[in-house]
C-alpha cells in the first residue's frame, strides 16, 4: 500500500491541512494510508526512512468523490486543530472521507450524535472551548515600562492547548485601547493598540516578576476575602489547581480558608 505522509506548516495549519486532505479525498486515498505531521515532526524524523511513502499531493482519481460539507463542519474542524491531540488530523480526514463516500456511513459521520468519531470530535472541540474561557478568565496582566516609557501589560500562561493566536480577538476586544502582551509555551502574541504581532513561544522566566501594584491587589484581597462564602471544591471545578501558580490570589486562598 502506498502510504502518503502531509506536513503541514504548523500545529494549527487549517489551511494546509484542508487543501491537502480534499486532494486525498479526490484521489481516494483512505485513511489508512495518510500520516499527518507538522514541520517540527518532520525535523525530528529527518534521518527516518521511508521507502514506501510519498510526500507529494496525490492527482485526482477518475470519478473523484464530490466533496461538500456543511459549515457546521468546518467549524467543528477549525476548533479541532487546537486541539493537542496529535490524532487530530487523523480523525478530521476519517470523518472527511467517510462523508465523501455516500451511504449510511456517511449519514453517520455527518449526523449520527452516537457516532464514535463524531463523538469523540464534539469531545475535543468542547475540550478547546474550556481551554479558550479559562484564558478569558485566568490571564493576570502586569505594567512593564519600556525603554521608550511606554507601558505594555505583560502576562504568562500555559494553555492546555493550541488556543493563544485564536483568542487574540477577544484580548483585542476587551483591550483594545492598551498595549499588552501574552506569553505562552507555544505563541506569543502582542497588541501595539493598532495591530496583534505574533512571535514563537516563550518560557516562564521571560514572563514579568511581581510589582508593587500586585502587591497593592493581594493586601486588597486579603481584606475583602470571607471564608463564610468559599466553597473550595466548587472553586477547584471553576478554577482547576493547575491554574493557580500564575494566579497572584491564589497563593492566598489555602492560608485564608483555615
Amino acid at each position: 500500500m502506498q502510504r502518503h505522509t502531509i506536513t503541514l506548516d504548523h500545529p494549527t495549519d487549517w489551511p494546509g491541512f484542508r487543501h491537502a486532505a480534499r486532494a486525498l479525498v479526490q484521489a481516494r486515498v483512505t485513511p489508512q494510508a495518510v500520516d499527518w505531521r507538522c514541520q517540527a515532526d518532520a525535523a525530528e524524523d529527518l534521518f527516518a526512512i521511508e521507502p514506501t511513502t510519498s510526500h507529494a499531493l496525490p492527482s485526482p482519481a477518475s470519478h473523484a468523490p464530490q466533496l461538500r460539507v456543511s459549515p457546521d463542519f468546518v467549524r467543528l474542524c477549525e476548533q479541532l486543530i487546537l486541539h493537542r491531540d496529535p490524532a487530530r488530523f487523523a480523525l478530521m480526514y476519517r470523518l472527511l472521507w467517510r462523508m465523501a463516500q455516500g451511504g449510511l456511513d456517511a449519514e453517520a459521520a455527518r449526523y449520527d450524535p452516537l457516532d464514535a468519531d463524531r463523538m469523540l470530535a464534539h469531545h475535543m472541540a468542547r475540550a478547546v472551548a474550556r481551554d479558550k474561557h479559562k484564558m478569558h478568565a485566568f490571564v493576570r496582566f502586569r505594567p512593564v515600562v519600556q525603554p521608550d516609557g511606554e507601558t505594555v501589560h505583560m502576562a504568562w500562561f500555559e494553555p492546555d492547548h493550541f488556543i493563544t493566536e485564536a483568542n487574540a480577538g477577544f484580548f483585542i476586544r476587551r483591550f483594545t485601547q492598551m498595549q499588552w502582551a501574552i506569553l505562552t509555551p507555544d505563541a506569543c502574541i502582542r497588541w501595539d493598540g493598532q495591530a496583534l504581532h505574533t512571535s514563537p513561544g516563550a518560557q516562564r522566566s521571560d514572563a514579568p516578576p511581581p510589582d508593587a501594584g500586585e502587591a497593592l491587589w493581594l493586601t486588597y484581597y486579603r481584606h475583602i476575602f470571607n471564608p463564610a462564602r468559599l466553597k473550595l471544591n466548587m472553586m477547584k471545578k471553576e478554577m482547576p489547581t493547575r491554574y493557580w501558580h500564575n494566579l497572584p490570589e491564589a497563593a492566598l486562598i489555602t492560608e485564608l480558608s483555615q
